[in-house]
């Protein structure tokens, strides 16, 4: 079984509107199965609550708003928060889109703790993630307003 996963898909959506969604913290809640509580700490990091199993991870996003890339550094504690998942936005005439599409794509490295099963199961929230986001981009529903 691999060490990273990448999944990408094509959105509806310029570049810079598909990088501020994915960079947004507050956005979180509405796609991200790893983090779909989320509570904002003193020290400027995120606290985040799986759907799965409640269990907890930190967060940072660290956004590079010039290259269009997010880092998502991740941890059980501050001082072990490592680079785990990486967001590239590409607009869309880089790709052969319309101008006004984006590519997005999204890359996970494998935790050494993480067993099979487990890893297998975050591929696939990856995967449903990503058609999370571009639904939500592209219609601009968000289910916590009524």
């Amino acid at each position: 079984m691999s060490d990273t996963d990448t999944v990408s898909v094509v959105i509806d959506a310029r570049a810079k509107e598909v990088f501020d969604f994915m960079a947004d913290a507050g956005k979180l809640t509405l796609w991200s199965f790893g983090t779909w509580k989320i509570a904002h700490r003193d020290d400027g990091l995120i606290e985040g609550r799986a759907l799965a199993n409640d269990a907890a991870i930190l967060l940072r996003i660290d956004p590079d708003p010039a290259r269009l890339l997010i880092d998502y550094h991740l941890g059980d504690t501050p001082d072990d928060m490592q680079p785990r998942i990486y967001a590239r936005i590409v607009p869309g005439a880089v790709s052969g889109q319309p101008d006004d599409a984006a590519v997005l794509i999204l890359t996970a490295l494998r935790d050494g703790a993480m067993d099979d099963a487990r890893w297998a199961r975050m591929c696939r929230a990856h995967a449903f993630e990503l058609d999370t986001i571009k639904a939500l981009i592209e219609s601009g529903y968000d289910h916590r307003i009524t």
